[in-house]
């Protein structure tokens, strides 16, 4: 069972993202401007994170996606699916994620499942030495962009 957190709730409002609940995927939809996320009822705890800590990190990685739009920080998003462009995104992604899942205090301790997650990115990744540092920076800027809002 997912148990709401308010200071998240808090951080997750103050975005003004438009977040859909609903459905079976969580998704940034470029085209719609919008993050669908499942119902929080439909996350369960695993070996490595809570229910809870399940949620609000798939929350969190959509809407740094949400922040590549080209309105916002203008990441290139047209190679959503295959390829490295959707590799480096991913990334991005699950590094903010991580970043704001620490700053929020989601987890008490580091998430296994965001390690193991990145070190999968990394390996498709090994053959630009710099891609770890171009995706932490456009981590932080995502993460800064949903605090400072």
């Amino acid at each position: 069972m997912v148990e709401r957190i308010d200071n998240v709730e808090q951080f997750v409002r103050g975005t003004r993202a438009d977040i859909r609940p609903g459905g079976s995927e969580a998704f940034y939809s470029v085209a719609g401007d919008y993050v669908a996320i499942p119902p929080s009822d439909s996350f369960i705890g695993t070996a490595t994170s809570t229910a809870t800590e399940c949620y609000y990190s798939v929350l969190l990685h959509e809407l740094v996606h949400w922040t590549g739009a080209s309105h916002r920080l203008n990441r290139d998003l047209s190679d959503r699916f295959g390829g490295k462009g959707y590799a480096m995104e991913e990334l991005v992604a699950e590094l903010g994620a991580a970043f704001l899942c620490s700053k929020l205090e989601i987890a008490s301790t580091p998430r296994a499942d965001h390690a193991a997650y990145i070190a999968n990115w990394l390996e498709v990744l090994k053959a630009d030495k710099r891609a770890i540092f171009t995706a932490a920076s456009q981590a932080s800027e995502a993460a800064d962009y949903l605090t400072y809002m």
